[in-house]
């Protein structure tokens, strides 16, 4: 007869007739190649309290909540904060969660999308001993809150120049959930990299679903998640020769990739906000790359320098750029191998230049 044990996670077959001299064996070898574990590094209680709202949904949305509360997690591990949060199942929660976060005693609130603009603004205003913060938002004049917004012409320029030089029928498509500046700056900057792009290589490109000069475009009129208005519009552009989409709209990779999969076409998607093949690897086969606003990055950074750093209050932005890396495109993934290293390296070039002001993604 036989038994196993487990070395380094396979199975290890014995032979009872010898099993004493084996297992000694196995177990020589497995202590031979595994160190001890490593202890968890200490973190010491800090005396600061961090929180957050979500907009409408729950804090696994896979884009702006999900990104957000990852930084208020990792601040509260990695720096020792206290923390609270909030779902918001509708926008009539907005401000009911925001007062359950000041009467829970936060140093800073963060409230998470421009729904909440009104809301947050509401509650500084009423509130100025305390700090706020709104993602992808505005202050309407509180010294207490710091919008956080990002330059998403600059990343997304980088993704149309990508789009087009992966695309064989030389069109391209994007289009948006609302016609408002924080969406239709993802599709300038896409519009004027696949352009780029043309200019470059003397290659026909078009974009189909948005032209800045005209202010024209394909717009959902909401961000519902895969809606049946995305999936139209998606496959309207399809039937137009895109073979590269990029919906900003939050999450759409479920609509478009349905449309994907009607044409019978080979079509990839760019996704937007965070790193889509990551947390939602079923699409990882289609997507090329997203354009991502690290909201994570942004929450940690703000956290550790009022909580641990000792920095001093300011109201003023935070602006993700390609320079502090606030914004910029995911890894290639599945697709990297299809994504040649002569585009690698124009991306990067592009990067720097955009960074060194030589290029302005808004043009």
């Amino acid at each position: 007869m036989k038994s196993t044990v487990v070395m380094r996670g396979k199975l290890v077959k014995i032979s009872r007739i010898s099993g004493a001299v084996a297992f000694a064996a196995v177990v020589g070898l497995v202590l031979s190649g595994c160190a001890a574990p490593a202890a968890e590094p200490t973190v010491t209680p800090v005396d600061y309290k961090a929180c957050a709202v979500s907009d409408e949904g729950s804090w696994n949305d896979k884009s702006f909540n999900e990104s957000v509360y990852t930084g208020l997690m990792q601040a509260k591990t990695q720096l020792g904060v206290e923390t609270a949060d909030a779902e918001s199942a509708s926008a009539e929660a907005f401000e009911p969660n925001l007062q359950q976060m000041i009467d829970a005693g936060c140093d800073l609130t963060i409230g998470v999308g421009f729904n909440l603009v009104a809301a947050v603004n509401a509650a500084a205003k009423a509130n100025p001993t305390l700090n706020f913060v709104i993602v992808d938002g505005w202050s309407e004049g509180n010294a207490n809150l710091k919008p956080i917004v990002y330059n998403m012409t600059e990343s997304s320029y980088l993704g149309g120049y990508l789009a087009a030089a992966y695309s064989k029928t030389g069109v391209v498509g994007t289009y948006g959930g609302m016609q408002i500046d924080s969406v239709t700056a993802f599709m300038t900057g896409f519009y004027n990299g696949a352009m780029k792009y043309a200019a470059d290589s003397g290659k026909t490109i078009k974009v189909v679903g948005w032209d800045p000069a005209s202010g024209k475009g394909d717009f959902m009129g909401d961000f519902a998640p895969n809606s049946a208005v995305s999936k139209t519009i998606a496959a309207t552009q399809i039937k137009n020769g895109a073979d590269v989409i990029m919906p900003v709209a939050g999450e759409q990779l479920g609509a478009l990739s349905e449309a994907i999969k009607a044409s019978g076409k080979d079509v990839v998607m760019i996704g937007v906000d965070s790193d889509r093949a990551l947390n939602s690897p079923e699409y990882a086969p289609l997507l090329l790359t997203s354009v991502e606003k690290r909201m994570t990055k942004a929450i940690f950074e703000i956290i550790k320098d009022l909580a641990v750093d000792g920095g001093t209050w300011s109201g003023d932005s935070y602006v993700g750029t390609l320079a502090n890396e606030g914004t910029g495109l995911s890894p290639f993934h599945d697709l990297d191998g299809n994504v040649s290293d002569e585009i690698k390296a124009k991306l990067e070039e592009l990067k720097a230049a955009i960074i060194a002001g030589e290029i302005d993604p808004n043009m």
